[in-house]
């Protein structure tokens, strides 16, 4: 996932409010949101390269997300899959806390990555690259890419602003105007590209809320709504090369229990 945005605790209607993008490499082998059939529960698209995932629903209304942190060339290729972080927490039963502390311990094992975790205690975040540790997200409206939480790149800058106009009011959200802010192609003046040493012309491609570049760029865009009540909703675009897919998932509470789904292809 490249960019993720979200509002806790931000609006009267919904503890959570978040927009993300997944991008990836057309090839990469992946299934559209659906609850997972070998770790109940889970509800989250899934890499079937790796067999984790980026962002989902999990027992006991459980959330977590993650992006990847951009460092240009400099990936280990034997790293353990950053997928398994999201998928693990999601299927357990740890606290948020407890689980980045065992993950903390062992970040050196992966590449680099930023990791949100929520459950009923509130949202805590860690990266393994800003040397920050474990902390927790504070109310109000954030934004995330391939650096830490809230490092103003200009497409962050874009959808923190986009989400925060989407918030006016007092009524739910509506999952499409989410997905929405997720579409924007605007690119941005050269002067305020961050520089991840992956050189001028790939800042400019992956600048953008929504990438498309040959063999590479945003695969879904998900839109998640979790109220007061505890009832979430959730809806993936699938994009990209290929047949566009929409799936829609409502859960009924903490207890996770998926009460209803609608797939339009």
């Amino acid at each position: 996932m490249c960019t993720l945005l979200f509002a806790f605790e931000a609006h009267p209607a919904h503890r959570l409010v978040v927009a993300a993008n997944r991008d990836e490499r057309y090839e990469r082998p992946t299934r559209a949101l659906h609850a997972w059939e070998d770790r109940p529960g889970v509800i989250a698209g899934r890499d079937l390269a790796a067999g984790g995932t980026w962002m989902g629903l999990g027992v006991g209304g459980r959330w977590a997300a993650l992006t990847n942190v951009r460092q240009g060339p400099r990936e280990e290729p034997t790293a353990r899959s950053r997928g398994e972080l999201v998928a693990d927490f999601l299927a357990g039963g740890a606290s948020a806390r407890t689980y980045l502390e065992a993950v903390a311990a062992r970040g050196d094992a992966y590449n680099g990555f930023n990791l949100v975790v929520g459950d009923a205690d509130g949202l805590l975040f860690y990266s393994n690259r800003d040397g920050a540790g474990i902390r927790a997200v504070a109310p109000g409206i954030h934004g995330l890419s391939n650096a830490t939480l809230n490092t103003p790149w200009p497409k962050v800058q874009l959808g923190k602003a986009a989400l925060a106009e989407r918030l006016r009011g007092r009524e739910p959200v509506d999952l499409d105007d989410l997905v929405a802010i997720l579409g924007d192609r605007r690119g941005f003046a050269d002067a305020e590209l961050p520089d991840t040493g992956v050189g001028l012309a790939l800042e400019r491609d992956l600048a953008s809320l929504f990438i498309a570049t040959p063999g590479y760029g945003t695969r879904s865009s998900t839109a998640l709504t979790i109220d007061r009540g505890g009832q979430a909703r959730i809806v993936e675009h699938t994009v990209g090369p290929g047949r566009p897919r929409r799936v829609e998932l409502v859960i009924e509470g903490a207890a996770g229990a998926a009460a209803e789904r609608r797939a339009v292809e």
